[in-house]
């Protein structure tokens, strides 16, 4: 950890010497990470079982398996032994994930002025001509307009996209090993805007060293816990219109 923490002071430090907007720069790492912790954006640490069977999480929901030591499926530990890892006080877990909470983004869009009006673009520019322009011209779309019109009444609601990438980490490295992204956008806005990166949200990095395949729905249900909430509704607020409301999403 320290020999990271090294690492990214020199980064921050060569920054300082290559831009001559210096003074606006964190000159050490604990600085920018204090300066990016007030967008209120933050990462969430799981453990998770070795064999991927289960994650040491709590949720709303009526699960409390955040304080458990080993799996409840297949008795795996959560922590490596001690006796392995003399150097160090602290327990250590086989394996984390981390997730990263979409409402907040979500509710960023509207707290900008730059994309709060962009939001209501799926309603306002939907196509007539029977050609697709944007996913609010799919069947798809239409077909979820006509089973769930309560949804549709509020131009505020978000609908959203959701898709996985691996990638190895270690690119040098000639032993396979392969994390799993999950990205979620929001298909309310303009397409030249929907699936650009700005726009296309990190929400789970899923470790290897193998790609879960059937086994991924354990590693989204905090993603999923978030979804049950947005289905019922989140208070946000409204900066173009000056006004709160409930965010919902799907």
């Amino acid at each position: 950890m320290q020999v990271e923490l090294e690492c990214l002071d020199f980064i921050a430090n060569m920054l300082q010497d290559v831009t001559s907007m210096n003074k606006a720069l964190p000159k050490i790492y604990y600085d920018a990470k204090r300066l990016v912790s007030k967008l209120g954006l933050t990462a969430i640490r799981i453990d998770c079982c070795i064999q991927g069977c289960m994650l040491f999480y709590d949720n709303e929901y009526g699960k409390n398996d955040g304080a458990l030591i080993r799996c409840k499926f297949c008795d795996m530990p959560r922590y490596h032994d001690r006796n392995t890892r003399a150097n160090t006080k602290e327990l250590v877990p086989v394996k984390r994930m981390f997730y990263l909470p979409i409402i907040p983004r979500l509710q960023r869009l509207f707290a900008s002025m730059e994309t709060t009006s962009q939001m209501y673009w799926h309603h306002e520019n939907r196509s007539s001509s029977g050609v697709l322009h944007h996913p609010s011209d799919g069947e798809a779309w239409k077909h979820f307009y006509r089973v769930q019109p309560d949804f549709v009444v509020d131009l505020h609601n978000v609908r959203l996209g959701l898709c996985s990438d691996g990638f190895n980490p270690f690119i040098q490295s000639t032993i396979p090993y392969s994390w799993l992204s999950i990205i979620v956008t929001p298909y309310n806005l303009p397409p030249e805007m929907c699936m650009t990166k700005p726009f296309m949200f990190l929400s789970c990095l899923i470790p290897g060293p193998r790609n879960p395949n059937a086994g991924i729905d354990v590693y989204l249900e905090p993603l999923v816990d978030d979804l049950k909430k947005l289905w019922i509704g989140v208070e946000t607020y409204d900066i173009s219109r000056k006004k709160n409301f409930i965010m919902r999403a799907s």
